[in-house]
């Protein structure tokens, strides 16, 4: 995530009068002052004895509750005064189930009543998030929800990840789903483009992916819920309600159950085809600022700030979250637990994971295995700025080492296969630029340390900073900057897109036969592309929306990648988990060829069938002579073609790789 995504946003008061008020009373430095509520009720609970609303306030002068039969545009039918309790909070108690009613709470604070806030806590809530609702929420769970379960798997590194935005999949007119940008068009099977390529769910089961990772699907900021018939986009990365699902993503964004029915059969039916379910979450940041749902509940305690009483802005969008203070760090970890106990979510990747800290990141990964031991986490291992908190605290990619159950994407590995993110027309490993081969190869140990592997000669890095290779994601693209489509067009000017499809299989290849996690962009498997645009997180469907017709026009791509998912899948040797392995069954050979990279798998690497397996790697625009161990071998991949199960034998000795190809070789 970087700022440019939130130029939209709605960002209030530089120098609010709240944070002014929390550097005089000494806030900016201590959070000390603030007590810690460690209840499980806060927010709301419905029981027998009837409705109960409770709000975590310390330095509240006054609190309400506003009840409403409407979620819009209605006066309150009922306000209900809070009583103060200890340790901050504040109480209110009716003796009816309010079910079907809305809520919000509202505090006074420094002599003036603020705006009406849902709480932090709601998890569910009406059109655009401003009323929160009382629902039965198992009233909500589709029929066989007690026994539904994602996929089990034995470490991160046996997962393959497809990382998608509801809308961009399934909204266009070639889609053949009719729920479009919708939960529940990733419940409907069967789905056809109109060329006749299986579609949605089909399509995920057909690729072999084993997760799909879902841009942010909670309630956020930044679509009109209220116009479902106007075309609306956004990433989403703008959050509003952490708990509660969005409302754009439901039939129906007034009626307060059906995101949340919806989402849930959403997640089953992908668990029923044994795909597992990966939220992305931004707890780093909120939409607004003073306006926030926090800063209308507990006013100056939940953010960083500068020294001159201005919001600290190391997510580049206006403020950030202070996870090291005690309730945020609750909150953090009661949300995601949150998620996977009600949603059945089995897994969660942080936004902009550095401004948060190591010991918040190590309790959610704790608290989070109690729910489902396999459950995973990763997230972006930096900033978009500095921040207040201490470098050594935060949990960078640099830092993964302190945090053994949350991995971090490998920036190494993805720019200097393609050329840096920033630079659309730098090239990389891939596309023919000498330079990048022991970056790349940092990439294929998982950032381990590796007697072969001269990591001064890194770009992005210059130590091993995972301890083993479960610590990273590997991968060329995702939702930001250009795809892989649009960056080799720009990166690889005068080529043909025989020649382009042929790169992203090299770089593709490189990344899913690296040791770590591989990770991929929906619609990668099809070439698709945003029409050259860099930073789509509010651009239209004619930029985002994933054209199905590109599934028979580059059928031979499709097939390229299901076959590497296969090859992946069934081969334990590229799935290792510990540094001591890579280290030992890992070998690289001696290249004395610029943009060449061989090396072998050894000795049944991890169990493996396969006594042996050899990658070569050639970037360049030009052929290249190898030398291959004498002996028989399995082709597994050559000239731009693979097959999991094979292509034929050749002999070892000399052998030319292609320009711009992967060759994969196997011996039992």
């Amino acid at each position: 995530m970087f700022k440019s995504k939130f130029n939209n946003l709605k960002l209030t008061g530089a120098v609010s009068a709240v944070a002014l008020i929390c550097v005089s009373c000494g806030e900016n430095k201590s959070h000390d002052r603030f007590p810690v509520y460690e209840g499980d009720d806060l927010e709301l609970v419905v029981n027998d004895e009837g409705t109960h609303f409770t709000l975590w306030s310390p330095e509240a002068d006054a609190a309400e509750v506003r009840i409403y039969d409407k979620d819009l545009d209605s006066a309150p039918i009922q306000t209900l005064e809070m009583s103060k309790g200890d340790n901050g909070v504040w109480r209110s108690t009716v003796s009816d189930q309010l079910y079907g009613k809305f809520y919000t709470f509202r505090i006074k604070h420094g002599g003036k009543w603020l705006a009406e806030t849902p709480g932090i806590y709601a998890k569910a809530v009406g059109a655009n998030g401003h009323r929160a609702a009382i629902i039965d929420m198992d009233a909500t769970d589709p029929e066989g929800w007690d026994a539904d379960k994602g996929p089990a798997l034995a470490n991160i590194t046996d997962a393959v990840i497809y990382e998608m935005h509801h809308r961009d999949f399934s909204v266009d007119s070639t889609s053949g789903i009719e729920h479009k940008g919708k939960f529940l068009a990733l419940t409907e099977e069967g789905t056809k483009s109109m060329l006749g390529d299986p579609t949605g769910i089909d399509h995920l089961k057909e690729l072999g992916i084993t997760h799909v990772h879902i841009l942010p699907s909670y309630d956020y900021n930044s679509v009109d819920e209220t116009k479902p018939d106007v075309p609306q986009y956004n990433w989403g990365y703008d959050p509003y309600n952490y708990n509660a699902p969005e409302g754009s993503y439901s039939t129906n964004a007034h009626d307060p159950a059906a995101r949340v029915r919806e989402m849930k059969e959403m997640v089953k039916a992908l668990h029923d085809n044994d795909i597992g379910v990966i939220m992305d979450v931004v707890y780093n940041h909120t939409a607004n600022n003073d306006d926030s749902n926090f800063s209308l509940t507990a006013p100056g305690y939940f953010y960083r700030y500068r020294e001159d009483g201005t919001y600290s802005d190391a997510s580049g969008c206006g403020n950030e979250t202070a996870s090291e203070k005690p309730m945020m760090r609750d909150y953090i970890i009661n949300s995601t637990k949150y998620w996977a106990d009600e949603y059945h979510i089995d897994g969660f990747r942080f936004d902009l994971m550095a401004i948060h800290d190591i010991e918040t990141m190590n309790q959610v990964a704790a608290a989070l295995k109690e729910v489902n031991p396999d459950i995973f986490v990763y997230g972006e291992g930096w900033t978009a700025g500095d921040s207040p908190l201490p470098v050594d605290q935060r949990a960078l990619k640099d830092n993964v080492s302190k945090m053994p159950q949350v991995a971090v994407f490998s920036d190494d590995i993805r720019d200097a296969i393609k050329g840096h993110y920033s630079n659309a027309e730098d090239r990389g490993f891939a596309t023919g630029k000498p330079g990048n081969e022991e970056t790349v190869k940092i990439g294929i140990v998982g950032a381990t340390a590796h007697p072969q592997v001269d990591y001064a000669k890194g770009n992005n890095s210059k130590a091993a900073y995972a301890n083993a290779p479960t610590q990273v994601i590997n991968y060329v693209s995702c939702h930001d900057d250009l795809t892989l489509t649009d960056k080799l067009a720009k990166s690889m000017q005068g080529s043909t897109e025989a020649q382009r499809q042929r790169a992203a299989r090299l770089a593709q290849t490189i990344v899913f036969t690296s040791q770590g996690t591989p990770f991929m962009f929906a619609g990668e498997e099809l070439f698709r592309d945003k029409k050259g645009v860099h930073n789509s997180y509010k651009s239209p469907d004619s930029i985002n929306a994933i054209d199905w017709t590109l599934k028979r026009k580059n059928a031979d791509q499709f097939n390229y990648y299901t076959e590497l998912i296969k090859l992946r899948k069934e081969h334990p040797a590229f799935r290792m988990t510990t540094a001591e392995d890579v280290a030992k069954h890992l070998v690289f050979d001696e290249t004395e060829q610029d943009n060449v990279i061989s090396y072998s798998l050894i000795d049944n690497a991890n169990g493996d069938a396969w006594k042996e397996i050899k990658l070569v790697f050639n970037g360049n625009e030009k052929p290249v002579a190898v030398d291959v161990p004498a002996g028989d071998w399995k082709v597994i991949a050559i000239d731009g073609k693979i097959k999991a199960e094979g292509l034929g034998k050749m002999k070892g000795g000399k052998v030319t790789v292609p320009a711009t190809s992967a060759l994969i070789l196997a011996r039992e």
